[in-house]
């Protein structure tokens, strides 16, 4: 090697040090993207990351099954709703025959309207809806109101609904563990959109439920045995 070339091979050393760790593109990494484990591809195709039902939303039960401290409440209450097409009217909602069901016939928000002859507490709403028989026409998003009358309802709870199949218990209770029921004379149930985009629902059953009233007048505490029920006065 002349002395040119050799001169030009130091020269070059001094200014460009070999150095693995320093790429000559800086915008350049030769890193590949890490690969994803087996449980982030199975979280990256579950329903919640491709937009499905958010946690919360209510799916129903097969079965029908309620406190023994609770009784239904609107056996002699007045019903109504807000429109619903000729043969599935609202006799339907509590007819106690899941085959049959309310469809109603109009614009949204459909209504169920239940009210009553005196002021009632009330606990629970549950109502029976079948996404795989009824498909558009199942709720998605429910409210539900109280008050007095029409002039003054006021809507004390809104739920979601997950393509639900079966009995859906909605509890009228508050944030507050002591307000476990409402005191009202009406109560209104707003079906405000569907699955599917569905226009018009289906209800196939409604039963609101109420505190059981204390079988001792005058006593403060709900007793609900038998011996403390015979104990719980002076005689």
């Amino acid at each position: 090697m002349d002395r040119a070339a050799l001169l030009c091979f130091f020269l070059f050393s001094f200014y460009f040090p070999h150095n693995p760790s320093k790429s000559l593109y800086p915008n350049f990494s030769p890193r590949t993207a890490p690969m994803e484990s087996d449980a982030e591809e199975e979280a990256a195709s579950t329903p919640a990351a491709a937009g499905g039902p958010a946690a919360g939303r209510l799916k129903g039960s097969p079965e029908l099954t309620v406190d023994t401290d609770m009784r239904e409440m609107a056996k002699t209450a007045a019903w109504s709703v807000s429109s619903c097409k000729a043969g599935n009217g609202v006799a339907a909602l509590r007819d106690d025959n899941l085959d049959t069901y309310w469809q109603s016939d109009g614009a949204q928000p459909h209504l169920v309207n239940i009210q009553f002859q005196k002021k009632v507490q009330l606990q629970l709403v549950v109502l029976y809806v079948d996404f795989k028989l009824d498909e558009s026409y199942t709720p998605s998003k429910i409210s539900i109101r109280a008050g007095d009358g029409f002039h003054n309802l006021k809507e004390i709870k809104t739920v979601e609904l997950a393509k639900p199949v079966g009995w859906v218990h909605i509890s009228l209770s508050g944030a507050d563990p002591r307000e476990t029921f409402i005191h009202t004379f009406m109560l209104q149930i707003a079906i405000l959109s569907n699955h599917l985009n569905g226009r018009d629902t289906h209800i196939r059953q409604i039963k609101i439920y109420g505190p059981r009233p204390n079988p001792v007048p005058h006593q403060p505490f709900h007793f609900t045995s038998r011996e403390f029920i015979t104990y719980s006065a002076i005689r």
